[in-house]
């Protein structure tokens, strides 16, 4: 027997993002008042809060920058330059929120860390992802952020996902006698026999729990967390 194909957990994480941000991209025309980025007085620094987080603050250049991270990381290259629009904005910061007040909770508990080695394998697939070192490097310049910062977005992304995964992924799997009875009832869409497509099946079903668990668990776990969302475009999320 054909033992069940296991879908790596960030894999799945993707269709947790996807929950909160509907196209994996940046938009061609923002509001200019989000992402366009005028010249200011040489010296002056200007930044927004976005959100507070169990008393953290979550500043629009952070925003921008972990939205941009999480976008390269699932496939959306244009957002290393285009302009992100205020739906990938608000839907990134639903995403980071979440992310957020997981790791928290697992910081006060002292679980689920992340090894060295985990996050430097990260931030070599990033690279790898963006085109090389150099490449990095500018992205890195045109965010104002060094690599120490890059390393702890990909390291809190690479924790939240161990964590919501510990909780839904048993839970998420689907049994020999549901992946059947799913074929049996759409056979027209599937002209193959069973058993060349029970895997592709097991996957698209298990996909489809671990999207309904996640959402019913990040809901629990924002129940009870303190945020406080700022910016105008902000304040009109509420998941």
């Amino acid at each position: 027997m054909e033992a069940p194909r296991q879908t790596g957990a960030g894999a799945l994480w993707l269709v947790v993002w996807l929950l909160f941000v509907p196209a994996a991209g940046a938009r061609a025309a923002p509001p200019p008042a989000l992402d366009s980025r005028p010249s200011e007085p040489e010296g002056r620094v200007i930044d927004r809060v976005v959100a507070i987080i169990e008393g953290q603050v979550l500043t629009l250049s952070e925003l921008r920058f972990e939205a941009r991270v999480a976008l390269v990381q699932r496939g959306g290259m244009q957002a290393l330059e285009a302009p992100l629009d205020e739906d990938t904005l608000r839907g990134a910061l639903e995403f980071l929120i979440n992310q957020r007040v997981q790791v928290l909770n697992a910081d006060r508990l002292q679980a689920f860390p992340a090894e060295p080695s985990e996050v430097q394998a990260r931030l070599a697939a990033f690279q790898a992802r963006v085109g090389g070192e150099a490449a990095l490097r500018r992205f890195l310049t045109a965010n104002d952020v060094d690599q120490t910062a890059l390393e702890r977005v990909l390291e809190r992304g690479l924790r939240a996902e161990r964590i919501l995964d510990s909780r839904i992924r048993l839970r998420a799997q689907v049994g020999e006698t549901e992946v059947r009875r799913y074929f049996e009832q759409h056979a027209s869409e599937y002209p193959a026999d069973y058993e060349a497509v029970r895997a592709a099946i097991r996957e698209k079903l298990v996909r489809e729990r671990y999207a309904v668990l996640a959402a019913e668990e990040l809901l629990h776990v924002r129940a009870s967390a303190q945020v406080r969302r700022v910016a105008p475009f902000a304040r009109e999320a509420r998941r």
